[in-house]
């Protein structure tokens, strides 16, 4: 107990760790729902067979890769809103809401017109045949669903730059316990329903996000009811809060954009070293992923914090904030290393499929090893993530977004060459992307600690 008092000196008190988790471990469950819902798909999708699971796993990174501009512009707004929330503007808070739907109405069909280019990259960077037509399958039914994914992001970074964040994690683990439910019956085809494979986890995702976003539109009506506010008196264009916006959620948007693209020809580049290197490496990027993206969730916590204190002119406390989200990551981070370095194989098996396979039996003991080294990056992942998070939200994106790109842009000709000019094998190459990410971070720190993020004004 001596050490945790150590440890958490600085619990109380405004940018506190108490205060800091009282926010975060809501947004943490919200995101752990949403890659439990990505795991579940890839999961179920494995007793099929690798062809699938791998499938879903392409797909998935595809999707995201049409989406995620759009998700990082319209995720400006949290902290946007958590601006004008601590600077006591609260009808500029609907007003920015109002602006993020304007951008979901152009977004949408921008997603769907690029779909085709995206599909034919699959071809282009060598996608096993026996995979190819489950991954565009996949893709196209996401693409058609990603109008409800927007929307419900809108008005979870509308709640979470309140910080009324347990709204935002009652949506999500609805969308989880509705994706979970209709998985098993699509994907296995029960109930009287037929056996619908990949195309059936597309689909349960699609009623996931319905659903969520339907509770979250009742909270959004109740909430606007509570504070006496007619969304009509706001349903408009406002020409300095959508530029403020674009400004600073662009250059969001693009890194998590230009980001995507990087990670996908990083699975491209696995992928195409065969099946066993494939199935090896969507296994442990499942577990990557089931690890990480909880994390997210502090930082969109500490994005919309710092927001908060910048916009009410207190930025001292906005990197108190981030000093005890690192203490918070670094704790869940020691765990997730725990499991990692000492119950690999275990992780790796509960993706075997029903049937015996030669293939998957090959790629185990590499998924294994792969994950031990995921645990080098896995204490420095709660640092990246409250640093990025506070320095977008004091507006600081443009310098977080150079970083960021040209760190991931590295990866891709550095696995390229470890596979085809060093001859590496996939644990190897894994290792030296990990050794890349450890410094990568140290930079954002580093930018973090000169302090300058803290004289930047987006609202005054």
């Amino acid at each position: 107990m001596g050490f945790f008092k150590r440890y958490f000196k600085n619990y109380k008190g405004q940018g506190g760790v108490k205060e800091v988790m009282f926010l975060a471990l809501p947004m943490v469950a919200s995101t752990a729902c949403d890659a439990v819902m990505t795991f579940t798909d890839r999961l179920f999708l494995s007793k099929l067979g690798y062809e699938q699971m791998n499938a879903a796993m392409g797909g998935g990174i595809s999707y995201q890769m049409l989406i995620f501009f759009f998700i990082g512009l319209i995720g400006y707004s949290t902290a946007l809103v958590g601006q004008y929330f601590g600077a006591k503007e609260h009808k500029k808070t609907i007003k920015t809401l109002f602006q993020s739907l304007i951008i979901v109405a152009i977004s949408y069909p921008a997603i769907l017109i690029l779909k085709p280019f995206v599909i034919q990259i699959f071809s282009l960077i060598g996608t096993p045949k026996s995979q190819l037509p489950y991954q565009i399958e996949y893709l196209n039914i996401l693409a058609l669903g990603s109008l409800i994914s927007l929307f419900r992001h809108v008005i979870s970074c509308y709640f979470t730059g309140i910080g009324k964040t347990r709204i935002v994690m009652y949506s999500a683990l609805t969308a989880m316990l509705v994706n979970i439910f209709f998985d098993y019956i699509f994907i296995f085809g029960k109930l009287g329903l037929p056996a619908m494979g990949i195309a059936g986890a597309a689909y349960a995702s699609i009623a996931g996000q319905i659903i969520s976003s339907l509770l979250l539109l009742i909270f959004l009506v109740k909430n606007m009811r509570e504070n006496r506010v007619v969304f009509s008196q706001f349903a408009r264009f406002n020409k300095e809060i959508l530029f403020k916006l674009v400004r600073y959620g662009t250059p969001a948007g693009l890194e998590m954009f230009l980001n995507f693209i990087s990670f996908a020809a990083i699975i491209a580049v696995f992928h195409s070293q065969g099946d066993v290197v494939a199935t090896a490496a969507t296994v442990m990027f499942n577990w990557d992923l089931i690890s990480f993206v909880p994390l997210i969730g502090l930082e969109i916590a500490i994005t919309s914090l710092a927001g908060r204190y910048m916009g009410a002119q207190k930025p001292e406390l906005a990197h108190r904030a981030t000093i005890s989200a690192i203490r918070i990551g670094t704790i869940y981070s020691v765990i997730i290393l725990v499991i990692f370095i000492f119950i690999p194989e275990a992780l790796a098996r509960l993706f075997s499929p029903f049937e015996y396979d030669e293939v998957f039996e090959t790629a185990v003991p590499i998924s294994a090893s792969m994950i031990r080294i995921a645990a080098l990056y896995v204490m420095s992942e709660s640092v990246m993530v409250s640093v990025v998070g506070a320095l977008r939200g004091a507006g600081d994106t443009f310098y977080t977004m150079l970083i960021s790109v040209t760190a991931h842009w590295l990866f891709v000709p550095i696995l390229i060459m470890a596979f085809n000019v060093f001859n590496f094998t996939a644990i190897q190459a894994w290792f030296l992307v990990v050794m890349f990410f450890l410094v990568f971070t140290l930079i954002l720190y580093k930018r973090f600690k000169r302090g300058r993020w803290k004289n930047i004004k987006v609202i005054g």
